[in-house]
């Protein structure tokens, strides 16, 4: 066969890492770009909080992407991107849009990369965490069955 299926995120398995981030944010008292993307690194759900950066907007999705289709946090680059680094200037690839800095984290189900969260406008720190209750919500509903 040529084809195959991918596990990927839905809008409502979406609705609730957005749902659980911005409770977060509201939490830590930190107004957060939050985006959601699928397995395809495609934005299926964006939230801009009262008092966000707009300067954040587009890192917030890229944050996203990246995780997504890197399969890793953000944060894992941070150690890597420093002049003469083993990835330095890997941030300039994807026409600009591969984000180094903490806040982006994939969302995986049975090992498998089916989404993404990327927080963006605080501090690196708190956006990861922003950003790791979306996850934590999602994979958490992951496990509900149906009622019939």
């Amino acid at each position: 066969m040529s084809i195959k299926t991918v596990p990927t995120l839905t809008l409502e398995g979406a609705r609730t890492a957005l749902d659980a981030a911005e409770a977060r944010a509201k939490e830590i008292q930190v107004p957060m770009n939050i985006a959601i993307v699928d397995n395809a690194c495609h934005l299926i759900a964006f939230a801009r909080m009262e008092g966000a950066k707009i300067t954040s907007i587009h890192i917030a999705i890229d944050k996203a992407f990246t995780a997504a289709g890197h399969r890793a946090p953000t944060s894992v680059y941070k150690d890597n991107v420093y002049p003469g680094g083993p990835a330095y200037g890997i941030n300039h690839s994807n026409a600009g849009r591969f984000m180094t800095i903490a806040g982006g984290l994939p969302i995986v189900k049975d090992g498998v990369v089916v989404g993404a969260i990327g927080c963006s406008t605080g501090l690196p720190s708190q956006d990861e965490d922003v950003a790791k209750k979306g996850v934590e919500a999602v994979v958490k509903s992951f496990g509900v069955k149906a009622k019939l």
